[in-house]
């Protein structure tokens, strides 16, 4: 009797892929892909985004950040504005809406109606409330940065070689104007909250399916050699403005952009997905992928995830990242969660400060 089984690899089979190997080993990443030193390595997404960020620059890779601080500024100041956490100073991209906006406002002439916020007497970006902490010093100024910041976007987008996208939010605050969506609620970073003026958004699974494709189509037409990875971040919402359990909300929302990486990846030729939530979710962690908070990724769970971005990913360097021992210069680079930039976590911070 023939079985269909009997010549699969181990990987399709759990006891031989999950149970067997050590947790720390276990390797969900079954296809391989070569980035090499020539190639730009453009990064945009949610905050866990930044930690293949600074893994591609710890590694000797050509980190591609057209949007780069001026010259004579800190490392600190530069990071405190945005400079390099991404390749442009686009703040966290949450959804694929918010991408497929970005994109048109670059190459298609979008411009939001309501795009420059008010906060403590100074002026924001609304699409990016927190690259100048202090704000600007009026509005023109805020409209001179936006055309030199979409110039760089337009860099990212057709000049990147590897574009990568962490996918990391389903939910959002939407515009009734114009449908332009914002990466934090009006109220939040700054403006006034009004519900005449925004509603709140919670994409479907088709609506994020949609999204992406026109994304990848969009990339594809400026810059048709360009190489797609996408990720899922395994990082929990900070809040669901949906009437439930926001771990109900979180499940949706991953379940979600998973199911339209698969698409995507299943759909596109250049497009490949890393599993970097599945590696820090998996049962075999024991949740120790997660801080005491249930929601940061520790310094073990970052580590695991970039083993197997490297074995993967960097061909001439995978054997530097074959066990759980990492080099000095690389951890130190990436085990610090303070040098993280989340613009989620303001929701919570405008609470504290408002007595909440």
């Amino acid at each position: 009797m023939t079985n269909p089984y009997k010549r699969l690899d181990d990987y399709c089979f759990w006891s031989r892929s999950m149970t067997t190997p050590p947790p720390g080993q276990i390797d969900p990443m079954t296809k391989n892909a070569s980035i090499i030193a020539t190639h730009k390595v453009a990064t945009m997404g949610s905050c866990f985004a930044q930690h293949l960020a600074k893994h591609i620059r710890a590694s000797g890779l050509n980190y591609y950040v057209p949007e780069s601080a001026p010259l004579g500024m800190s490392e600190q100041e530069a990071t405190q504005k945005n400079y390099g956490v991404f390749s442009a100073r686009y703040g966290n991209v949450y959804t694929v809406r918010q991408a497929v906006q970005l994109f048109e406002r670059a190459f298609e002439g979008f411009s939001p109606i309501d795009g420059i916020w008010e906060r403590n007497g100074r002026f924001v970006d609304a699409f990016r409330p927190q690259i100048e902490p202090d704000g600007y010093g009026s509005a023109d100024e805020v409209k001179r940065d936006v055309v030199s910041h979409l110039n760089c976007v337009r860099d990212v987008f057709t000049k990147a070689d590897w574009f990568i996208f962490t996918l990391g939010l389903t939910e959002a605050w939407r515009s009734r104007q114009d449908g332009a969506i914002y990466p934090t609620a009006p109220g939040v970073a700054g403006g006034e909250f009004d519900f005449s003026k925004y509603e709140f958004v919670n994409f479907t699974c088709d609506e994020v399916q949609a999204d992406l494709c026109l994304l990848i189509e969009k990339i594809r037409s400026v810059n048709p050699d360009v190489q797609i990875l996408l990720t899922v971040s395994p990082v929990p919402l900070i809040a669901t403005y949906e009437n439930r359990h926001v771990w109900v909300s979180t499940t949706y929302s991953k379940a979600a952009l998973r199911v339209a990486a698969d698409v995507a990846e299943r759909s596109y030729k250049n497009v490949i997905y890393f599993p970097s939530y599945e590696i820090i979710t998996s049962p075999a962690a024991g949740g120790r992928y997660y801080a005491d908070d249930l929601r940061q990724v520790t310094e073990i769970g970052v580590k695991h995830v970039m083993r197997m971005f490297s074995k993967h990913f960097f061909p001439n360097q995978s054997n530097h990242f074959a066990t759980e021992q990492t080099s000095v210069p690389l951890l130190a680079s990436l085990q610090s969660e303070a040098d993280v930039v989340c613009d989620e976590e303001v929701i919570e911070r405008a609470l504290r400060g408002a007595g909440f």
